[in-house]
């Protein structure tokens, strides 16, 4: 456990953060579905994408890491998968589950992906049913809907599916990514809307990027046509938007003013909107290609659909706390099936600080007070502890249970947050 100590004055620092995760797993996968060598700079180097590349190295999919320089080098097989079984066990890690759940269809051989206790309680039916409605040889081990994951690789053949839009739009990406090597061309329909549509974009764009065209109907329907392949390359990652959040909440919440560099404002990641939210709640947003400043003003609260952004709600629920007025966040539904239920788990700890919140099923509201000390609860989840982290820039007494889980995605956070004591 550690507490967070209060500033004394206002932030004022130009930082920077690590690479995006989910760019970072996309482009291993992609990387590792194409032929030859491929180069990532500024990767994410964290627990999930750890995960990542150890299971595609476990595939027989050669990668090298260098944690100095913040790179990968992925000697892609063309969509081979060289490993005829495997075991892969990938923590709490959604990103590296679902896709490569997705990509070991195209295997030639028996396959099992496993993780913690509370991956086994996350949902991945709707992805398994659309990969059978493509051909693949797909089944929950328990027949739960939930992981582990048997696959038995028999190429995927592609066709049409239907798959639910309203829990994850992993799903989605990771249909995707391994479609263009499916035997036939695939045609996705989304029942329903599809949730935090910006990350599908980023899976397009990305995919583009490697040399496979995606064509996108409006979230209705996607078409990937067979027989396209992923070209070998260098890719540079850019900074984590959902990372970012933390330091721009860390303006808004002093008053104070930070500017994060290596994403701007053409980024395709949707968090990198939080900084809309903060700018009607009261602060100051500049920004250009390269970077993104926040400078905190008098806070008020917002009522505000957080549905294309759920990662960085619970950055809002922190700020919110300063604010003058309620702050309702809604249709956020799908952080029950994170790393836990965010929604729960986020009024618990506000209520342990004594702040009045209101839980709904699909979001929260909270009365702005003054935090009491409290010791916060992270259950295992790194959003959790950075979040209420922030809280402790302004109110004494917040400790952190269990700060080592940021390591899933943000392996010196506190360290990060601590140099920021030294910028007033």
């Amino acid at each position: 456990m550690i507490e967070i100590k209060p500033v004394t004055g206002k932030i004022d620092a130009v930082v920077s953060v690590p690479g995006s995760k989910s760019y970072t797993n996309r482009a291993l996968i992609t990387a590792a579905l194409a032929d030859g060598e491929s180069t990532i700079t500024n990767a994410l180097f964290s627990d999930d994408t750890k995960y990542m590349a150890a299971s595609l190295n476990i595939l027989g999919i050669p990668i090298k890491e260098d944690q100095k320089t913040n790179g990968f080098i992925i000697y892609g097989k063309g969509g081979i998968i060289p490993a005829k079984q495997a075991t892969l066990f990938i923590g709490n890690a959604g990103t590296a589950m679902r896709f490569l759940t997705a990509m070991l269809t195209l295997g030639n051989g028996v396959y099992e992906i496993d993780g913690i206790e509370r991956m086994r309680q996350r949902p991945i039916q709707d992805l398994l049913d659309g990969l059978k409605q493509l051909g693949a040889d797909v089944v929950s081990k328990f027949n739960n809907g939930c992981p582990p994951v048997l696959i038995r690789g028999v190429g995927l053949q592609g066709g049409s599916a239907v798959v639910n839009g309203d829990l994850s739009s992993q799903y989605f990406s990771a249909l995707l990514m391994t479609a263009p090597y499916a035997k036939n061309d695939v045609f996705i329909e989304v029942k329903g809307d599809l949730v935090s549509k910006r990350y599908v974009d980023m899976t397009i764009a990305l995919m583009r990027q490697f040399g496979v065209d995606v064509k996108n109907n409006d979230y209705k329907t996607f078409f990937v046509k067979s027989g396209q392949r992923y070209k070998a390359k260098h890719y540079e990652v850019e900074g984590d938007a959902s990372a970012a959040s933390y330091f721009f909440a860390a303006a808004a919440i002093t008053g104070g003013k930070v500017r994060v560099m290596g994403i701007g404002s053409d980024s395709l990641q949707g968090d990198i909107h939080f900084v809309d939210v903060l700018k009607s709640m009261g602060c100051r947003v500049n920004a250009n290609a390269n970077w993104i400043e926040v400078q905190g003003g008098s806070l008020r609260g917002v009522d505000v659909d957080m549905g294309e952004m759920p990662d960085v709600a619970q950055t809002l629920a922190s700020v919110a706390v300063f604010a003058r007025g309620k702050t309702r966040i809604r249709n956020v539904k799908n952080m029950r099936i994170k790393e836990t239920d965010r929604i729960a788990a986020v009024v618990n700890e506000l209520r342990r600080m004594g702040i009045s919140t209101v839980e709904y099923e699909d979001g929260l509201e909270i009365e702005p007070s003054k935090p009491k000390p409290a010791e916060i609860e992270t259950y295992d989840d790194h959003r959790m502890a950075m979040s209420f982290a922030l809280l402790g820039l302004r109110a004494q007494g917040i400790k952190i249970k269990h700060p080592e889980c940021v390591s899933k995605t943000f392996p010196d956070y506190f360290q990060r947050l601590e140099a920021l004591r030294g910028r007033l």
